[in-house]
Order: structure tokens, then C-alpha cells, then sequence
């Protein structure tokens, strides 16, 4: 997407900011489009047609009730996972607009690459955020699921914004995430192997 600053962007940045707003719609669909919309709306940021269409005052206003729906509806055990299956299009979809409106709009990639990215993107986040959540309501007798959809809201919220100002600081954080994430499940497993093999022996 072209802002007003920085004014020149390479290919990289641009697939960088992307897919980080993909990301980011991943964990709540509108809150990126939100950011982005208010962008365009005060005149920050610079979108073609018709991804300018976010910063309609009416669009606007939809995606903040939308929004509200959507952060009181994940902070409550059981309807989060219903609201999941719903989302299971809507996020998608914004995760695709967004990428589609980055890629479009600052490289000579054809509109599809930013589509299928975006689909691909916010898809992947989205079914490891669906998966988990039940996981986390049943093993914390639902304790655990607001305090997760909170801290997912903050994610999408500082992802958006870095994404848009700071995409490879953006991606340099994820792959710390990544990283530090695989160091963790390995560690996990590692005993409950150990006992297996001291029950064996």
C-alpha cells in the first residue's frame, strides 16, 4: 500500500507489510482492516481503488460494530469457538483484501500472488487460533480463553501497525516467536519421553 511516508517502497517491504496484515487478520479480521482504514481516512495512507474504499466514513463505522461483535463474542468460552467457524471466511477473506491491496498497489505482482498469499496467511493463523482455543477453554475450565483473546486482540493490533511501519522488524519479531515457540515444544516432549523409556526399561 502506498503512504505518504515513507514515499519510496521495494518489493520486499511491500510483501512484508502484506503478509503481516494477513497476519494479523488472522487473529481478528478487523482490526488490520480498521488500522488501514483509519489510514486512508485521515489521509496518512494512499490506496488505489478499491481498497480506498476502507477509509468510507459508513465502512468505517461497520467495522467498528463489527469489531465490538467480534471482541465481546472471543472472550466467552463456547461462543469464541462458534464465532471461530464463522470467522473461518471472514478472516480469510480480510487476510487476502489486505495482502492483495499491499502486493497490488506497490509491486508488479499479479492480483492473484496477493490473494492466494493473503488467503494462505491469515488461513494459517486463523486454524491454529480455531484449533487452540477449545484446547485452552477445556484446560483452564475456560479461565484461559479471554485472557488469550485479549493478548491475540494486542497482537493483531501491534502486527497491523508494524506492519505498516516497520514490516521487517515485524517479521523479525515473528521469527524470534517461531523459534523461541519450536525451543518450547521440544522441551515439552523431551521428558515425556524420558519417562517413556525409564517405564520400558
Amino acid at each position: 500500500m502506498t503512504s505518504s511516508y515513507p514515499r519510496g517502497v521495494d518489493m520486499t517491504t511491500a510483501v512484508l507489510t502484506g503478509l503481516g496484515l494477513a497476519g494479523a487478520a488472522g487473529l481478528n479480521a478487523y482490526i488490520p482492516l480498521l488500522v488501514v482504514g483509519v489510514l486512508v481516512h485521515t489521509g496518512h495512507l494512499t490506496v488505489p481503488a478499491p481498497f480506498d474504499s476502507l477509509g468510507l466514513t459508513p465502512i468505517l463505522l461497520v467495522l467498528v460494530v463489527l469489531l465490538s461483535v467480534e471482541f465481546f463474542a472471543d472472550k466467552i468460552p463456547g461462543i469464541d469457538t462458534l464465532n471461530d467457524v464463522i470467522q473461518t471466511v471472514v478472516r480469510p477473506a480480510a487476510g487476502a483484501f489486505l495482502a492483495a491491496g499491499s502486493l497490488g498497489a506497490l509491486t508488479q505482482l499479479p492480483p492473484w500472488v496477493g490473494v492466494a498469499a493473503g488467503l494462505v496467511t491469515a488461513g494459517s493463523v486463523h486454524g491454529m487460533k480455531a484449533a487452540s482455543r477449545p484446547v485452552i477453554n477445556v484446560g483452564t475450565f475456560g479461565v484461559g480463553g479471554p485472557t488469550v483473546s485479549v493478548l491475540e486482540d494486542v497482537t493483531a493490533l501491534a502486527a497491523s501497525i508494524l506492519a505498516l511501519i516497520a514490516p521487517v522488524l515485524l517479521a523479525i519479531l515473528v521469527l524470534i516467536g517461531v523459534l523461541v515457540g519450536f525451543r518450547f515444544v521440544r522441551r515439552r516432549r523431551r521428558p515425556s519421553t524420558q519417562r517413556t523409556s525409564a517405564t520400558v526399561d
